[in-house]
């Protein structure tokens, strides 16, 4: 399966990357998967109103995430909790790409989400971005689904070290792996199933 764990905050060295460099681990211990890290510490892409993405001039931060996207069966997208919502960031660039020229990157996709946070939050950036892939699913009229499972990742910075490597509680631990055992059983069963004519 391919992967793609796309970090959505464009802090460096954030805890949305120590997250997804942690499921990057945990994915390299069951091997099988091809993953892509996509890492917003150059977003570039214009906010709504102030310009669009175009396919036959992308920077090199829009072709690097384009193509991991795209290329993707699985996109798992790890936010940051900001006054209590996803990061402008990560909603801008499903507004962005959810026109005509990017349509096929909501096509035959399973999408997931995760909340970061360095206290107990993570839960409402999960549930808003949510909100808006699946209105573009819809909108563009394309066959993918959002995994009903999100992740709310507590206290990142005390459970993950700066390369992703787990030093925390085991609730921490255990709670992911079955988050990633969930998401991958959901992904597998989306991939396989035929469509009906």
């Amino acid at each position: 399966m391919k992967i793609a764990l796309i970090s959505t905050s464009s802090r460096k060295n954030s805890n949305s990357l120590r997250f997804v460099n942690y499921i990057r681990h945990l994915l390299a211990e069951v091997g099988q998967h091809e993953v892509s890290i996509v890492n917003f510490e150059n977003y570039d892409i214009p906010y709504v109103g102030q310009g669009s993405v175009k396919k036959d001039t992308l920077t090199p931060f829009q072709e690097e995430l384009i193509h991991a996207w795209e290329a993707a069966d699985l996109v798992l997208f790890a936010m940051p909790e900001y006054n209590w919502t996803a990061p402008p960031q990560a909603t801008n660039v499903v507004h962005q790409l959810g026109v005509p020229t990017f349509k096929h990157l909501f096509d035959n996709k399973v999408f997931v989400m995760v909340g970061i946070s360095n206290g107990r939050g993570g839960r409402q950036p999960a549930l808003d971005m949510t909100t808006v892939v699946n209105k573009t699913i819809s909108f563009t009229n394309s066959y993918s689904i959002v995994s009903p499972k999100l992740y709310e990742s507590h206290e990142t910075d005390k459970n993950l070290d700066e390369s992703g490597h787990f030093v925390g509680h085991e609730v921490y631990e255990r709670t992911a792996r079955a988050f990633l055992h969930y998401t991958l059983n959901v992904a597998h069963r989306w991939i396989i199933s035929e469509p009906v004519e």
